[in-house]
């Protein structure tokens, strides 16, 4: 019989969190060194673990199941990737755990490296449980950047026939059941005219002119938008939303500007309005701008770099990873969030998700970042009702 008690388990999972703390996985930087560490950690417990690298060799995806090689079962996700720390006041080491006034302080304590321990310090316990359907862990990179890691992830699944029955996503929550946020789009449009003495325009290819434009339809259609919100969308504000984060180019007053980059994005509430987006741009590209832009220069052109696409976690009447959450947290009802997570990729791929995690949002990406250990506590004791539901059977 297991003798291990909630204050061992709580102090396990924080000496285990102060060692990933120490890991400094900047998505930048990469996630190598403690991917492998939790390979082989969960490895050597008795879990089946298989880990995949991104082009450069220097990230890894890693995936690990505990208990019976069937479908169904749950996904336990979190990122391993961190946000910079560069010119932030902190007033401790971001990558040396310290502990005050009952809060753990590091980079990537509550996004996301505190749900990571909490799922690794229960592994042992899932191992000696007998589990009717299995555990896995999902843990990757890149999710602060785009979710690449996610993306290259859920592809693996689907190649693998892997096909769990839902997915909890551990970003914090400060351990509410949520199961919905918008999707986040992100874009770079880059303008290539043709430069030229500022007091003769027409001889040239003015892109800062042509970006203005593009922009404007941008302005548009983030108004037509707001007709195509759903009836009953929960979401605030209720329609797919579009923001213009920059534009520059040029170099001088009296000169024509070649160059121009407008950096976008759109958060959709649903699929269908990103193809309108995308659709009515490329309408306007392709059979006005380009036209005019290539009249007096060939070579001018318009191009868009996706810097990422997540898709949004859509709430649904039917969730049973929300009603699993639901019943081992004793929350009531779920709620819904304004930033992005990997969830919507799980559930693209026909696996139900939700959100619920350690900490609060308010405290990630900020310096000082902390974890309030109570929370931690929370989210060991709600893994270890996961377990035991998982001993009876099917989720629900």
């Amino acid at each position: 019989m297991d003798k291990t008690t909630d204050t061992d388990r709580l102090a396990h999972c924080k000496t285990l969190l102060a060692e990933l703390i120490a890991f400094p996985t900047v998505s930048s930087e990469g996630n190598r060194a403690l991917t492998e560490y939790l390979a082989a950690h969960l490895h050597d417990i008795g879990a089946k673990v298989w880990t995949e690298p991104d082009a450069t060799g220097d990230k890894l995806n890693l995936f690990a199941t505990i208990g019976p090689d069937c479908d169904g079962g749950v996904i336990l996700s979190g990122h391993t990737d961190v946000v910079p720390v560069t010119d932030q006041p902190w007033s401790s080491d971001p990558f040396e755990m310290s502990e005050r006034d009952g809060r753990l302080f590091g980079r990537g304590t509550c996004d996301m490296k505190g749900f990571v321990a909490a799922c690794v310090t229960m592994a042992p316990e899932f191992v000696r449980r007998k589990l009717k359907v299995p555990i896995h862990f999902a843990f990757t990179y890149d999710e602060e950047i785009g979710c690449f890691g996610a993306q290259a992830l859920t592809a693996s699944l689907l190649r693998r026939g892997i096909k769990p029955a839902a997915a909890i996503i551990g970003e914090p929550s400060s351990m509410k059941v949520i199961d919905g946020h918008k999707g986040c789009f992100e874009y770079t449009t880059w303008f290539t005219g043709l430069e030229g003495h500022g007091s003769a325009p027409d001889r040239g290819v003015n892109a800062i002119e042509y970006a203005a434009r593009y922009m404007m339809k941008l302005v548009e259609l983030r108004e037509a938008l707001k007709a195509r919100a759903p009836e009953n969308c929960p979401f605030d504000p209720p329609h797919t939303t579009i923001n213009m984060g920059m534009l520059t180019g040029g170099v001088a007053h009296n000169v024509i500007p070649g160059k121009a980059r407008l950096d976008w994005e759109m958060r959709p509430v649903q699929p269908a309005d990103a193809a309108f987006v995308k659709a009515e741009l490329e309408q306007l590209v392709q059979g006005e701008l380009l036209p005019e832009m290539r009249k007096k220069h060939s070579a001018a052109d318009i191009c868009t770099d996706i810097v990422a696409e997540v898709a949004g976690l859509l709430p649904e009447h039917k969730n049973p990873a929300r009603d699993l959450v639901m019943a081992v947290t004793g929350e009531n009802d779920a709620g819904l969030v304004p930033f992005g997570t990997e969830a919507g990729l799980f559930q693209s791929i026909s696996i139900p998700s939700v959100i619920c995690g350690p900490g609060s949002i308010a405290q990630a990406h900020k310096p000082d970042e902390y974890l309030d250990v109570a929370q931690l506590s929370l989210c060991l004791k709600m893994l270890g009702r996961l377990g035991q539901r998982l001993e009876t059977g099917p989720l629900m």
